[in-house]
């Protein structure tokens, strides 16, 4: 995956892979580092349960991010925030979300592309660019069969969709990205955002900008006065998208985090709200007159103390590393 992410691009890599009984957190350090020797460029890395990051979190005013055991919550959106901060700590002024687990190079290179070409479009400080993949294939007895769309997409989309009509009076299906893992913004947009935990992380990004930016709420957040709108730009890529098969309980957990940020948004209107009680108790995922949990919210990237946090993770942590690279010879910190 890392050959397919163009060379001017830093390479943020967010793990939380398992250190015992053998360090794979180390191994992925070891192969970006011989990566990044070879290729000649920079890269970032840090393990998301590291006890450093963590105090570094918490030193930049985010304790909401630490869990009973003090260290970084686990979970998506949870590694997706560590990664815009480390987008914002190196002056970046975009980011963009590639899934670890995608098998394709030449995807994640189109994927990189696509995000430049719709934020270039976008011709906005305050924008965001969404995958919509060509394809999702499935082996089904023995043959490929190309999805057009992720099981729990098509659940996510219909209720997004469904939120939008509601509001405007008419049918949509204008939203075709609600749980796109790959998916770019502008950090003028994103240290502004807040972002949810777990996998409820993507739909809540259009639930946020619907309450921050959409004119629905009259405490939202107010846009500079050179902005009038964010553009969201939703691009289809060509290249399949191969990714790990995590099986059906991984699908419907998903599906049910999505669901419970849009059920908990005050700009969901009560025709939603039923359909989406309804849909949980059919699928057994709530019993008839229970509420959905709420996801963990948290507030937005921009709120951090860069400053204290690259002190801190500097004097704490041993799970950050950034690897330095001129004319084949690396340096690792």
């Amino acid at each position: 995956m890392l050959s397919g992410i163009p060379h001017d691009c830093l390479i943020i890599l967010v793990s939380n892979s398992a250190r015992q009984p053998v360090d794979r957190y180390e191994i992925e350090v070891q192969t970006l580092e011989q990566f990044c020797r070879l290729a000649d460029r920079p890269a970032v890395a840090v393990h998301q349960r590291d006890p450093g990051l963590a105090s570094a979190v918490k030193a930049a005013g985010l304790p909401e991010l630490i869990d009973d055991e003090g260290l970084v919550r686990t979970g998506k959106g949870e590694a997706m925030l560590i990664g815009m901060a480390m987008a914002a700590l190196t002056g970046r002024k975009y980011v963009g979300y590639v899934d670890a687990d995608n098998y394709v190079p030449g995807a994640v290179n189109e994927y990189c592309k696509a995000y430049a070409a719709g934020l270039h479009l976008a011709e906005s400080p305050y924008s965001m660019v969404r995958i919509s993949w060509h394809s999702k294939p499935k082996l089904r007895d023995g043959r490929l069969f190309f999805s057009r769309r992720g099981r729990s997409s098509e659940i996510t989309n219909m209720f997004l969709n469904r939120l939008v009509a509601e509001h405007s009076g008419f049918g949509t299906e204008v939203i075709a990205t609600g749980n796109a893992g790959e998916h770019a913004l502008s950090l003028d947009l994103g240290l502004r955002m807040r972002l949810a935990g777990g996998f409820a992380v993507e739909p809540f990004e259009y639930v946020e900008l619907f309450e921050q930016f959409g004119g629905l709420l009259p405490e939202a957040a107010a846009l500079p006065d050179d902005v009038k709108a964010v553009p969201v730009l939703q691009i289809e890529t060509r290249n399949p998208h191969f990714h790990d098969n995590k099986g059906e309980d991984h699908v419907k957990g998903m599906r049910m985090q999505a669901l419970n940020v849009v059920y908990h948004s005050p700009v969901s209107l009560p025709a939603v709200r039923e359909a989406i009680l309804e849909l949980m108790v059919a699928e057994g995922a709530l019993a008839p007159g229970q509420e959905p949990p709420r996801e963990r919210i948290y507030p937005p990237v921009g709120s951090m103390s860069f400053d204290t946090f690259l002190d801190t993770l500097n004097a704490e942590s041993t799970g950050f590393h950034q690897i330095e690279c001129s004319l084949g010879v690396s340096t690792v910190t």
